[in-house]
């Protein structure tokens, strides 16, 4: 939606609103919860340090530049305000930097529109910077303690040693994510990625889809030319399938021959057509032993209330009717 077609407040022009916007040096945020638009001013974005206007404008790039351990305060605190939970929406937390580094910041925000149904139509909001002031306060309280010298040795002595145990936990967490044969996520993952795009889609009232996917004929492939065979072909499937995905689309083995493609932002339109593009990519795969790789496909779109099995167990039914219907199938 153009920033000319959304309402502003009364007295101002669209027009003027966003120029007043534009001249505010901290970062002002302007949410159409209708349509999923967000304006973001430049000021924004300088105080992060990314270029103007760089980013898609969306919800989800708010999300993505919260701090992981941040992100559930914050999304309850504001689930609260638009529920009329918190009489008002402010909170101090930190987000991600340009240059990796963390920011802290102070939203706050005030629902300006709603719908005749009660549900938030636009809010209206601002991103200010406070990280000098957390800084000073933890200097101040630094000096506050006695050995200072000997405590800041030690702490970075225990920096280091954090630096290493955090890496090797990111190692750790990425291999208990990653499905051993393909390096694609795996069902643990796959369940956790899901129960967020969920959640996500009920908050902002946004389309999500799955697609699940099955090898034809797997079975055969295995009993004439031995597991190992088996197992290149699947890898083979799932070097093909994740060739295709979007940046905020996850590829999954959910075990066997059978794997799940989670579509976030998609309607049920859009996922038919992702999977007959998967149906070519994968006519384009090499033979195995003069046998077609080929894939049926159940597709589904996301129901409000859902929860992540039943989207899942509606996923495998329309997969088995893609598999009454024949090899290369597509059911929805």
């Amino acid at each position: 939606m153009s920033q000319q077609s959304r309402p502003a407040p009364a007295g101002f022009s669209e027009q003027q609103l966003h120029l007043l916007f534009d001249l505010v040096s901290d970062g002002i945020w302007d949410w159409d919860a209708n349509s999923g638009y967000v304006y973001r001013n430049p000021g924004w974005y300088a105080m992060l340090g990314y270029a103007s206007h760089s980013m898609a404008n969306t919800v989800l790039t708010w999300e993505s530049v919260i701090h992981p351990e941040d992100y559930p305060r914050v999304m309850a605190h504001f689930e609260a305000y638009l529920d009329q939970r918190n009489e008002h929406y402010r909170i101090e937390y930190r987000c991600r930097c340009a240059d990796g580094s963390y920011l802290w910041v102070e939203d706050s925000g005030h629902i300006i529109a709603r719908n005749d149904d009660g549900s938030v139509a636009r809010m209206l909001g601002a991103h200010r910077n406070i990280d000098a002031g957390k800084r000073l306060v933890a200097q101040l309280e630094q000096r506050n303690q006695s050995l200072e010298s000997q405590v800041a040795e030690r702490t970075r002595e225990l920096s280091w040693v954090n630096q290493q145990l955090q890496r090797q936990l990111d190692e750790n967490r990425e291999l208990a994510e990653r499905d051993a044969l393909t390096r694609i996520a795996n069902r643990y993952r796959l369940e956790k990625t899901l129960q967020q795009a969920c959640e996500r889609a009920q908050r902002f009232r946004q389309p999500l889809a799955v697609i699940a996917m099955d090898v034809d004929d797997f079975k055969p492939i295995n009993d004439r030319h031995g597991h190992a065979r088996g197992d290149a072909a699947l890898v083979q499937v799932a070097h093909c399938l994740h060739g295709s995905l979007r940046e905020q689309d996850l590829l999954a083995r959910w075990g066997g021959d059978e794997f799940v493609m989670v579509l976030p932002q998609t309607g049920l339109g859009d996922a038919l057509e992702v999977a007959g593009y998967l149906r070519e990519v994968m006519a384009q795969a090499e033979p195995v032993e003069g046998c077609l790789l080929t894939l049926s496909y159940g597709v589904v779109q996301w129901q409000e209330g859902e929860d992540t099995q039943a989207l899942l167990a509606r996923a495998d039914k329309a997969l088995y009717r893609a598999k009454d219907r024949g090899k290369n199938a597509i059911s929805e």
